[in-house]
């Protein structure tokens, strides 16, 4: 494949899995609270951010060593997702109040929550970024670059998603402010119930805890 066909494609597949469920349903959890665009923005890039970083540190130690990920390794990876999310949603479920106040800046601890679940969810799927790379191109340093544009596209997908779920928010807050109560209550439900589905999928549907493991990287 040509070098700046793997680019433009590593980019494309960058923006797109941004929009994975789990993605979606992560940073939803988070940026609940806060009707601003910027601050929504923000909190996608930095876990954009997170995201890439692992994918570029692991992903790159694969295709440059051509390491193998264990089985169980990486279902332990996708196992710390699903705490994750669950653990993000029990936040959302059990603290107080509604939309933060428009004329205080945003916490710090939003933004430092969608960088760390990002560092989870950039382990979880470096494995299946760097074997998709390494079935296109074999040359090493077309596949860094490859693995580096994807990052971006991520980046800049999920700063697309986060604009695109606090655009309605934003408005439907400014016309019914009791609104965030309910939001932060469904979207942390959704996040615990997507945390505790993963947990249970990857523990005992794919093995983590039987003696003999099967796993997909996906």
């Amino acid at each position: 494949m040509e070098p700046l066909a793997v680019i433009a494609l590593g980019f494309v597949l960058g923006v797109r899995h941004a929009a994975d469920p789990d993605h979606v349903v992560a940073v939803t959890a988070i940026a609940a609270r806060d009707r601003r665009l910027l601050p929504a923005a923000f909190v996608g890039a930095l876990w954009g951010l997170g995201h890439s970083l692992t994918i570029l540190v692991v992903g790159g130690a694969i295709i440059v060593f051509n390491l193998s990920v264990p089985v169980r390794v990486g279902l332990a990876f996708e196992f710390a997702v699903g705490l994750a999310l669950a653990g993000v949603g029990a936040v959302n479920v059990f603290a107080r109040g509604g939309f933060a106040p428009e004329d205080t800046p945003s916490g710090r601890w939003p933004r430092w929550r969608a960088f760390a679940l990002g560092l989870v969810h950039g382990l979880a799927g470096s494995a299946a970024v760097a074997l998709l790379v390494l079935a296109a191109v074999r040359d090493a340093r077309i596949a860094l670059l490859y693995l580096a544009v994807f990052c971006l596209g991520t980046i800049l997908g999920m700063m697309l998603v986060t604009l695109g779920l606090a655009l309605p928010v934003k408005a439907a807050g400014t016309r019914w402010p009791a609104l965030g109560v309910p939001l932060r209550l469904v979207t942390g439900v959704l996040s615990l119930a997507f945390g505790v589905y993963i947990v249970y999928q990857v523990g005992w549907v794919e093995g983590l805890f039987h003696s003999v493991p099967h796993w997909r990287p996906h």
